[in-house]
């Protein structure tokens, strides 16, 4: 289970000080699929940076009950210099008898035939996709997505989300999206408005 009680954190903008997440406490069931959903700005990204504590709260605290973590970010960070199979290989052993494995998720997201493209070749669904086949091979406890269907039409949307669901079976998944239909991959859907209170379903 992921906790977090009374988060605050606050990013200087300017002379002035913003804060996006203001005494919020949540828990987070275990080996579930939870949904956050919300406009732009709200604080989405900066609470999956909380969970995996890439951002430090300036008041609260995050309780994880597992360090096995794996995080698609919104820009993908793929590895310019790597093919889309080594950026896969790279959280496997990141050895040559791996490579294979990685190849075959490459597959999995329907990118069979890229395995030897390098990411400046890709549009950008597929690098998307790239970085989904990466996050999910690695089999974390706690997986953790940003935007995970930018740049893919309603078709190649609708089969990674059925992927993500096939794979992640009894495990703790955490996706951000604009997208009100992924709700419907939700156990748990909490949702942000504007002023950044939030409703859990």
């Amino acid at each position: 289970m992921v906790t977090l009680q009374n988060i605050t954190l606050s990013f200087k903008d300017g002379k002035s000080v913003k804060t996006v997440l203001n005494d919020l406490s949540l828990s987070l069931p275990e080996g579930k699929t939870i949904v956050v959903m919300g406009p732009s700005g709200c604080g989405k990204t900066t609470l999956l940076r909380v969970i995996a504590g890439l951002e430090l709260p300036d008041t609260g605290n995050v309780t994880r009950e597992t360090d096995s973590i794996s995080y698609l970010f919104q820009d993908t960070a793929l590895l310019p210099w790597l093919t889309a199979a080594e950026n896969v290989n790279l959280v496997l052993a990141d050895k040559k008898e791996t490579l294979s494995e990685a190849v075959e998720w490459l597959a999995r997201v329907d990118l069979s035939g890229e395995a030897n493209t390098y990411p400046a070749a890709l549009s950008g669904g597929m690098r998307q996709r790239v970085a989904l086949a990466r996050a999910l091979s690695t089999d974390a406890e706690l997986l953790l997505l940003d935007e995970p269907f930018r740049g893919m039409d309603e078709e190649l949307h609708i089969k990674m989300r059925e992927l993500i669901r096939s794979c992640r079976q009894g495990k703790t998944t955490i996706l951000v999206t604009h997208d009100a239909t992924d709700a419907e991959m939700a156990d748990c859907c909490i949702t942000f408005d504007e002023n950044r209170n939030f409703t859990i379903e």
